[in-house]
């Protein structure tokens, strides 16, 4: 019998997970009042622009986190999907790869006036959560830790909204609505949900403010560092940002190898640039599912059974698949004229993978194919890697995902 493996795309922090089913830093006043584009740039962990940049991390080094980072996402995935408890088990997502210098961080300011957090950016959780002041227990940020006593906007959340039962791990104290969030490794957040006015730029490079968003106050994190402030939560959950702001948000990613890109973006709101052919998704414990038809390897259609994507009852689902080959030689001498891998979507939308996609350098002389079987379970999850040099759009009203190849930097136009 033919094994059924996990196409697992390195790294999975920003995902798209695939089934067959059916069905500038704002620091200013602002001075825009009525929204538009909601825009923050996006800086990847090995960028120069990132505080993790280490010009001594060698290429092996990056591998290693990327190929560690991708086998615990898809972990916590599986568990999320089967509804393992959130208050006990890992619902970080982002948060593994972040400690391991990969994945997307966005610089999003908070409260009057407002303080820049720079928070992970995170499709597979819901809760945006920033660490607060007064911190009983705190890692080491890049940026100041926000104070709420110092913001005019802020305000501690009632046990009796119902943005308070969306929480994890929700909880009232003293008629303040807290949270609670436990992780598998052993590390804890927890802290207050509040409401605060978040700051955005516009598309026309004006500044634009939002009031009374939802966000988690952590007070208190226990058995994880890093320098980013949080997580940035871009699920289909309720409390959401995405949610929060309307129904739209689309990301652009560039080139992830060349530390110096500065275009990756992300916007939220009915602003979002949804452009070019659009698929339907299927939304699942708040991740997004797409309907994968067949692979293609240049002109070829891979002969695979369509029920190899099709998920089953109990909610699993691969792909055939050889997982990590690894081959002598350099990716851009050595691959030159190697065919294009086509991901064949509903509606006719197709996800083209270049060798700059598909491979990754594991060492100045040696390259792997970015695939990995999937250590939990058969479901399939593409992730940034295959999505450099795309726009990708959610709108999660008309149910359906939008992939344009195009060159970030053509959008701030």
């Amino acid at each position: 019998m033919a094994v059924l493996f996990n196409l697992f795309l390195l790294s999975c922090f920003t995902l798209l997970c695939f089934t067959t089913s059916t069905t500038s830093l704002a620091t200013t006043s602002p001075t825009i009042t009525k929204p538009k584009r909601l825009v923050t740039k996006l800086i990847h962990h090995n960028s120069v622009y990132s505080p993790y940049y280490n010009p001594k991390d060698t290429i092996a080094d990056r591998a290693r986190h990327a190929i560690d980072g991708s086998n615990a996402r898809s972990d916590y995935i599986w568990k999320k999907i089967q509804g393992v408890s959130l208050d006990t088990d890992d619902v970080r997502a982002g948060v593994i790869a972040e400690t391991k210098h990969e994945g997307f961080m966005a610089n999003i300011s908070i409260g009057s006036p407002p303080v820049p957090q720079l928070l992970v950016m995170d499709t597979g959780s819901g809760l945006l959560w920033t660490q607060c002041q007064p911190c009983t227990h705190c890692f080491t940020q890049a940026l100041p830790i926000f104070n709420p006593p110092e913001s005019s906007t802020y305000s501690t959340l009632p046990c009796t909204s119902p943005s308070c039962y969306r929480a994890p791990g929700s909880n009232c104290q003293a008629s303040h609505c807290a949270f609670k969030q436990g992780y598998i490794d052993g590390t804890s957040v927890s802290g207050f949900l509040g409401t605060e006015k978040f700051t955005f730029e516009t598309s026309d490079e004006g500044i634009t403010s939002i009031p009374n968003l939802v966000l988690g106050c952590a007070n208190s994190v226990a058995g994880f560092g890093g320098q980013s402030s949080g997580i940035l939560g871009l699920a289909a959950d309720k409390i959401s940002l995405v949610n929060q702001v309307g129904t739209k948000f689309s990301y652009c990613f560039g080139p992830i190898r060349d530390p110096q890109y500065s275009h990756n973006q992300l916007i939220f709101g009915d602003g979002a640039i949804i452009q070019g052919s659009s698929t339907p998704i299927e939304i699942l414990a708040g991740l997004y599912f797409l309907t994968l038809e067949s692979i293609s390897v240049g002109e070829k259609k891979l002969d695979i059974l369509p029920e190899v994507f099709t998920m089953t009852p109990a909610g699993k689902g691969g792909v055939m698949i050889d997982s990590a080959p690894c081959f002598n030689g350099v990716i851009n001498r050595d691959l030159v004229g190697f065919p294009v891998v086509t991901f064949n979507f509903a509606n006719g939308v197709d996800l083209a993978l270049d060798v700059e996609s598909l491979f990754i350098e594991t060492s100045p002389n040696q390259f792997c194919m970015a695939v990995l079987p999937s250590i939990a379970n058969d479901m399939t999850i593409i992730g940034v890697m295959a999505q450099q040099n795309y726009n990708i759009a959610y709108d999660l009203a008309g149910n359906s995902v939008s992939m344009e190849r195009i060159d970030c930097e053509l959008l701030e136009s």
